[in-house]
């Protein structure tokens, strides 16, 4: 019945015989009864099924579905606290060649960042060994990255898509398929029990006629030897039918010995027992299932899980939670990095926390805007002059060699627009985000992760402005200055918090334009860094408060000539590395 299916993967013979036994037992045993006996596919390559329980009992039930198959692994512990993954077995159909070429692509690419080295150590089994590019890789963590990426986990189908008994085809369930299995053993067991009876028959008709000429061998001896058509003879003088006749020419002289004679007599109360037997068996379907069960109990003794041949190559386990959304962490290793991006949106990772990127080398005519130290698991915002937000994984920055990459080889910014802020993720802050038509708003740092690589429109813009500023929104006051000249301090809470829109007007007077803006805590004070990195402070800066989109005052002497709190790209970087 399995062999008729169009895509069924190898079962466990003694798991299928348990499963019919039951079924004769009871016809009307449900998929789900079965279940108990047939765990799932056992492929001859071993492996693990994580297939869900539920999973299974829908394929079964349905004749159509699939099962999860992944190499079996284990964990082998070496010097100095290191270890490394062997594998030992693969699913089924999968090329080992194939894989580990496979591997070493996805490691090319750097899409397996979790693995350091793939060997293999095969002989007549199987033996790959992985080794992990440090010893505080988890080690589960790196098969899910492989699971996921490799054929180190396959599919095998199921689609019992079958012919019924009347050549009609449709798609049966287990039960449907075992009973027609079980049927057409006891349709064999009728037909094979027939073509035994006429052997028997057949044979008990020639050895009655040995029986009948034993009575008078001579007369048998003188008609052989002198009539002319001694078959015709014994046939009348002995009422002998023609087939009867015939053995009697063709028996051999040694066959007349009285020893031959008992051992005919036996085998005729021998066959004549068969023969009641047989014809019980096809005269009684209750004697044609005990039959079949017999067959059915035989086989499964020979393939019993107990023996070498029976024993169940492939086991079950359940996957773990994290194959499914872990996060990024998971797969990569945690390293220390300093993300550049340059004015000119060219971006790369440095190994390490740098204090100093001034002195590297970029494209002519180029230089650093923006300088982050994170590490490898991070994410990096970057807010552009289009008012989106796009998210950097850091992990996929290309290396310090060389001047990177340009930055929309990595997310989509359009040619008409500029990144005018990059840091590092931080689910727990605020951003004060504006553009140079004086508005903004406050926004929530966890809302603005984008998923895709066209960015999240944030800050909606009217024609002709443009996002100006983002910064991080800690403190509970808010300072601006506008290209005026002019200052106005006021409580950070009269700036709302959205989490997309225009926000509100924060800067009033007569032709006013934000230059820029800075937050910070009443307690320490307003200050400011000039462009050699010298910090300034303003203790009388409540001179300055008032209500938010009010003019503000005119700046005090010796606020910087560049109209801004904190130099900003490559100025910032100089005076933050001369603080440092």
């Amino acid at each position: 019945a399995v062999g008729m299916a169009t895509s069924v993967p190898p079962h466990n013979v003694a798991e299928i015989c348990a499963a019919a036994l039951a079924l004769i037992d009871n016809p009307e045993t449900e998929t789900e009864a079965l279940l108990k006996h047939i765990k799932g596919p056992d492929l001859p390559t071993g492996g693990t099924i994580v297939e869900p329980p539920d999973a299974i009992r829908s394929a079964y039930e349905t004749g159509r579905g699939g099962f999860r198959v992944r190499a079996k692994w284990e964990k082998e512990d070496m010097p100095r606290g290191m270890w490394r993954i062997v594998v030992t077995e693969i699913p089924y159909l999968v090329q080992k060649s194939k894989l580990v070429e496979r591997i070493a692509q996805l490691m090319d690419a750097k899409k397996l960042p979790l693995l350091d080295d793939v060997l293999d150590e095969s002989t007549e089994d199987i033996r790959l060994v992985l080794e992990p590019k440090s010893k505080l890789v988890d080690p589960d963590m790196l098969m899910e990255s492989l699971f996921k990426l490799t054929d180190l986990e396959n599919r095998v189908s199921l689609n019992l898509n079958v012919l019924d008994p009347n050549g009609v085809p449709r798609v049966m369930s287990l039960r449907e398929v075992l009973q027609i299995w079980l049927e057409h053993r006891r349709e064999v067991a009728v037909r094979r029990a027939t073509t035994r009876l006429a052997k028997v028959e057949d044979r008990l008709e020639v050895l009655a006629g040995y029986l009948i000429v034993y009575a008078d061998l001579d007369e048998v001896i003188r008609i052989i030897r002198f009539e002319d058509e001694p078959k015709a003879k014994l046939m009348a003088h002995f009422e002998l039918t023609e087939r009867q006749a015939e053995a009697i020419l063709n028996m051999r002289l040694r066959a007349l010995r009285k020893l031959e004679e008992l051992e005919i007599r036996k085998e005729d109360k021998s066959l004549r027992a068969e023969r009641k037997s047989l014809q019980a068996l096809i005269g009684s379907t209750a004697l044609q299932w005990d039959k079949v069960r017999g067959e059915v109990t035989s086989l499964g003794e020979v393939y019993a899980e107990t023996t070498p041949l029976g024993k169940r190559r492939t086991v079950f386990d359940k996957a773990p939670d994290i194959s499914g959304d872990a996060p990024i962490e998971a797969f990569v290793v945690r390293e220390p990095i300093t993300a550049v991006l340059s004015e000119r949106g060219w971006v790369r990772a440095l190994k390490g926390h740098i204090n100093d990127v001034t002195e590297l080398k970029f494209k002519e005519g180029d230089k650093s805007a923006f300088a982050v130290k994170c590490e490898t698991t991070d994410k990096l915002l970057m807010f552009a002059t289009d008012g989106k937000f796009y998210t950097l994984e850091a992990s996929k920055l290309p290396g310090g060699r060389g001047h990177g990459e340009p930055v929309r080889l990595h997310v989509d910014l359009p040619d008409d627009a500029a990144p005018i802020g990059l840091f590092k993720f931080d689910p727990e802050r605020t951003l004060l985000v504006a553009s140079d038509g004086n508005s903004g708003f406050r926004i929530k740092e966890s809302d603005c992760v984008a998923m895709k690589k066209g960015g999240k429109q944030i800050l909606n813009l009217a024609d002709g402005d443009e996002a100006f500023l983002c910064i991080p929104a800690t403190g509970d006051r808010v300072a601006l200055i506008g290209e005026n000249k002019k200052l106005l301090v006021f409580e950070l809470e009269e700036i709302p918090v959205m989490s997309r829109g225009k926000g509100v007007k924060l800067l009033g007077g007569k032709g006013a334009k934000l230059a820029d803006a800075t937050v910070f805590n009443a307690e320490d004070g307003l200050t400011w860094l000039d462009g050699a990195g010298r910090r300034f402070s303003l203790d009388d800066w409540h001179l300055w408060t008032a209500k938010r989109a009010q003019a503000g005052k005119m700046a005090p002497r010796g606020f910087p000539r560049s109209l801004r709190f904190s130099p900003r790209g490559s100025e910032f970087l100089a005076s933050q590395a001369k603080a440092e």
